[in-house]
């Protein structure tokens, strides 16, 4: 039996994405023409590589097994692609990236204009919330906070730094008095935001090398920062968001800031990838790109 090596390709691809949709974007083909693809896979297989619903797409364990078996085979083609790929003037093929949805916002338009200087370049950049291993799901590269970076991946800060607010509303301070030091908050209505994890995010402090981390009171927990902000900008009470991502609010006068003094700036943004593995010629050109941006950002 001869199999496709572009099926076999088609196959990890759904199995990473766990949607034929996902992963029909990032092979350029129609979700339909892959699903034939693997179910022509399956046939002759004589096994049920996936079980699908209406919602989703899991590998059986008959998939696992077969995928597990290949992947290192895969690896090693895409590694003699990559070998060939550096006698190319210019690097081509697909970079995948994976962060965190704010991390995703403030390197796209990095990306956009590294693909631009790379037109044969493809960059799929994937956002979500949870922490994922970026190398057994098939990532060249990850985006998140310096914080969350595993220890063993080579880490390159994007070179802006962060930095969390408390904020409210004009009218919530008249009504209730404004929180001096963290304690405070605990007389107050706070917003509390569930991380993608379930967890409840706990507020952190420092200032003069004390740090504090709370689980703020509240009777309202939403499922992410962007909801506490509009939240927080109808009355609801105290949030805790990125500055960022507040500041027309602040600069409109809807919103006002306290405890400045106890939210310090942090690392912001890095770029990491695995130490052991050597960069494709499409990531040693992201990081040459990503480097020269972070340079010119300190120096305008």
């Amino acid at each position: 039996m001869s199999l496709a090596l572009n099926e076999l390709h088609a196959l990890a691809a759904v199995a990473a994405h766990r949607s034929f949709r996902a992963a029909a974007a990032e092979l350029n083909v129609s979700p339909s023409s892959l699903s034939h693809a693997v179910a022509s896979l399956e046939r002759r297989l004589g096994v049920r590589i996936f079980n699908r619903t209406t919602r989703s797409v899991a590998l059986t364990e008959a998939g696992a097994s077969f995928l597990a078996r290949i992947q290192p085979a895969l690896r090693e083609i895409e590694h003699a692609v990559e070998s060939v790929n550096r006698f190319r003037d210019t690097p081509a093929g697909l970079l995948r990236l994976n962060g965190s949805e704010g991390a995703a916002e403030r390197v796209l338009p990095i990306v956009l204009d590294f693909m631009a200087t790379y037109p044969d370049m493809r960059v799929d950049l994937v956002s979500e919330g949870r922490m994922v291993d970026i190398v057994a799901a098939g990532f060249d590269a990850g985006l998140r906070l310096a914080e969350s970076v595993p220890q063993e991946m080579v880490s390159l800060p994007l070179g802006t730094e962060e930095e969390f607010a408390v904020l409210g509303t004009p009218g919530y301070f008249a009504a209730r008095g404004a929180p001096k030091v963290p304690a405070d908050l605990f007389g107050h209505e706070c917003i509390r935001a569930r991380m993608p994890s379930g967890a409840i995010h706990r507020w952190e402090f420092e200032r003069q090398g004390e740090e504090i981390r709370i689980d703020p009171p509240g009777r309202l927990t939403l499922g992410s920062h962007g909801l506490s902000l509009g939240a927080a900008r109808g009355g609801a009470g105290l949030a805790y968001v990125t500055l960022k991502s507040a500041a027309a609010d602040l600069a409109a006068g809807k919103l006002r800031r306290v405890l400045a003094d106890w939210t310090p700036p942090f690392a912001g943004i890095c770029l990491y990838y695995p130490q052991q593995r050597l960069p494709s010629a499409g990531l040693r050109a992201f990081i040459a790109h990503f480097q020269a941006a972070r340079q010119k950002s300190r120096s305008a």
